[in-house]
């Protein structure tokens, strides 16, 4: 019976397993044998690592590697919302196939020419990290879904964000100029805000 291969992150996939060097069957033993936990449906972690707080994140994360906290799930994230909603908002490039999860997941899409813009890393511990946009990126996204969104959400965090220290409305307007429908609106709000 092989050990666990150092290689292995604490989580991983079956298919970073098998790339590891175990087959399928190791990967079981070693779960039945107490060497590893199951976090889902063929995400694993190892029973000496910490727990993590959150696997529908840290499946997600592992499932889909652009995958990234998006509107009122990066919102609240940032403190700019209070929503708790039972679903997690995920952005995915467009023409990029979701797959199946156990975690409730709002898919949304974006253009792959943007997607990168305002999009961090946020560390979910035991080496696993997700896609957040930007506290910024997130109020632009916002404001041009707003009509999806409600527009209380925009509002709300756009007004969170401005009394924050070393908030600038220009960097904001600087990304809402990239992306379509954003500029608009969010400068109207900015109006009367300021």
């Amino acid at each position: 019976m092989p050990a666990l291969p150092s290689s292995l992150p604490p989580a991983f996939t079956l298919a970073q397993a098998r790339a590891a060097g175990l087959t399928k069957k190791n990967v079981y033993r070693l779960r039945d044998q107490g060497e590893l936990a199951v976090v889902t449906r063929g995400v694993f972690r190892r029973v000496d690592a910490q727990p993590e707080s959150d696997y529908e994140l840290v499946e997600i994360a592992l499932r889909v590697p652009r995958a990234t906290l998006c509107l009122e799930t990066s919102l609240a994230r940032h403190g700019l919302s209070d929503a708790v909603t039972s679903t997690h908002d995920i952005a995915l490039p467009r023409a990029m196939r979701p797959p199946t999860t156990l975690a409730p997941i709002q898919w949304h899409f974006f253009q792959a020419s943007t997607f990168e813009l305002g999009r961090e890393l946020l560390a979910l511990g035991d080496g696993v990290s997700i896609g957040l946009y930007s506290a910024e990126r997130s109020i632009v996204d916002a404001f041009r879904l707003r009509g999806r969104e409600g527009h209380d959400v925009a509002n709300e965090a756009l007004r969170r964000w401005l009394r924050r220290r070393g908030s600038e409305p220009a960097r904001l307007i600087a990304l809402a100029t990239q992306l379509p429908r954003a500029s608009t609106p969010l400068r109207h709000a900015l109006e009367v805000l300021l």
